[in-house]
């Protein structure tokens, strides 16, 4: 048998097996259709392959961030791209968000933030709070040919907050202790970085140990700074660690051993 006749045959195989599958997805419940399509990687990879083959926009984003992360499959950022891409087209804002992403990041494709930008823009413009996160940052920094706004970035930083998403309360925070593109208001900040850190970003909770300790609450800041230590990245890890050097805080200081860098 010939190569090409091979793979011809296994083609066809892989799609009998996809549409023997969606038919299977098409006649679960709910909940049996989440718990399928939204499991272990490994597991969910060929019924996600299915539902995605056949038009599922949500299976398409999933499959996608598979390939982009080698979850499940392999490592495919050309063929992540391609299934974003076909979701976006066919309007699904978190697909649009993740095509503006790889456009940013170069994953697949050469990195431009002015291909980026487009695709943020219509993600927040469908109201997706990564899409309005992400569109902030154009706006704010004035990248990928947008012009510089921070009135238009702090609006849309505050949609996404106001969604729940804990990273743009964080920016929110930011924006209204540092005026930008807002009137600066320190007692709207503070809440701001307490609602972000109570949602787990750990840069929220090393701005909110900071409020607490100008509050004179060292025990509440403590708690935070401890926080966002053990889920910070080495840049912050090691603020953290001057900060603790300088006096602020020998107890923690002396519970983590921090280094400092020249």
């Amino acid at each position: 048998m010939s190569t090409t006749l091979a793979h011809t045959i296994a083609r066809a195989e892989q799609s009998e097996d996809s549409v023997k599958r969606f038919a299977r997805l098409s006649m679960m419940s709910s909940a049996e259709l989440a718990k399928t399509l939204g499991g272990d990687p490994a597991h969910a990879a060929p019924w996600v392959r299915a539902a995605a083959a056949h038009g599922v926009r949500e299976a398409q984003v999933r499959l996608g961030r598979m390939l982009l992360n080698g979850e499940g499959v392999s490592k495919d950022e050309r063929a992540a791209y391609r299934w974003f891409l076909r979701a976006a087209r066919d309007g699904d804002a978190d697909a649009m968000n993740m095509v503006g992403r790889c456009h940013e990041n170069g994953w697949a494709v050469e990195a431009s933030d002015k291909d980026a930008a487009p695709w943020y823009r219509r993600s927040a413009e469908a109201g997706h709070d990564w899409g309005e996160y992400n569109y902030a940052h154009m706006l704010f920094d004035g990248r990928g040919d947008v012009p510089l706004d921070r009135r238009a970035a702090f609006a849309l930083y505050l949609r996404a907050a106001q969604r729940g998403h804990g990273r743009a309360m964080n920016l929110v925070g930011r924006c209204l202790e540092a005026g930008w593109g807002i009137e600066p208001d320190i007692t709207m900040a503070e809440r701001w970085y307490a609602r972000s850190a109570e949602a787990g970003y750990f840069r929220a909770q090393f701005n909110h140990a900071l409020a607490l300790l100008a509050r004179g609450d060292r025990d509440g800041a403590l708690v935070w700074l401890e926080r966002a230590y053990e889920a910070s990245d080495e840049a912050l890890r090691d603020r953290i660690a001057a900060w603790v050097e300088s006096g602020s805080s020998m107890q923690l200081w002396k519970k983590y051993n921090f280094r400092t860098v020249a």
